[in-house]
């Protein structure tokens, strides 16, 4: 019995997260619409970066997904034995530097890829809303960042980070913990592996 509560729990966190991450698409979608500023296209300098923070909580629909393919333990069990440590593992870089790639399951992103270029966070000090995106596009775009960052002050809404970060975490505080991109899959995948084990159990029992 507390065991299939246990398990049900796991699948509503996972919904709960899809159902943020949808709130969360259709803010950004709007964003990108009006600011007319999105990611280089083709660019995975960020996916490239091993440290990324992420959490396994975010990443349960992807490994329920994942499950759902067949390959989540085989995903698992490289991760396990360290076989995919660096960049995360369902990205998938077409350039030898890494920096040029795209995302094997965008369907299933974490949070951290979908706020990434497509929200704001408030400076402490200035109590005015920062553009959270990477130095390239600030870079490529300059003039475009400048405006968008005058923009969000005043008439343009932008979904803020930390706030979806709060709702996160209020799914599950232990689960919402960050880790290195890979750990947080990892464990993602963990879970859900436990979770259809035990559900076989129950089912055979």
């Amino acid at each position: 019995m507390f065991d299939n509560l246990l398990k049900m729990n796991l699948f509503e966190k996972a919904l709960a997260v899809e159902g943020l991450f949808v709130e969360l698409e259709e803010q950004s979608k709007q964003f990108h619409e009006e600011a007319g500023m999105g990611c280089i296209s083709g660019c995975g300098f960020c996916c490239s970066n091993p440290e990324v923070p992420a959490s396994a909580l975010e990443f349960l629909p992807l490994a329920f997904d994942l499950y759902e393919k067949g390959i989540a333990e085989e995903l698992a069990a490289q991760l396990a034995e360290g076989k995919s440590k660096g960049v995360c593992v369902v990205y998938r870089a077409q350039s030898a530097d890494l920096s040029k790639g795209f995302c094997g399951n965008y369907a299933n992103r974490g949070m951290i890829c979908r706020v990434f270029g497509a929200s704001a966070r408030k400076n402490n000090k200035t109590n005015l809303k920062e553009l959270i995106t990477c130095k390239l596009l600030k870079a490529e775009r300059p003039e475009a960042f400048q405006e968008v960052t005058a923009r969000i002050n005043t008439d343009l809404d932008i979904p803020l980070a930390p706030a979806y970060y709060t709702q996160l975490k209020d799914i599950d505080e232990v689960l919402s913990e960050l880790h290195p991109v890979n750990e947080a899959i990892l464990l993602a995948l963990e879970l859900v592996l436990r979770f259809h084990y035990y559900e076989t159990e129950g089912t055979l029992s």
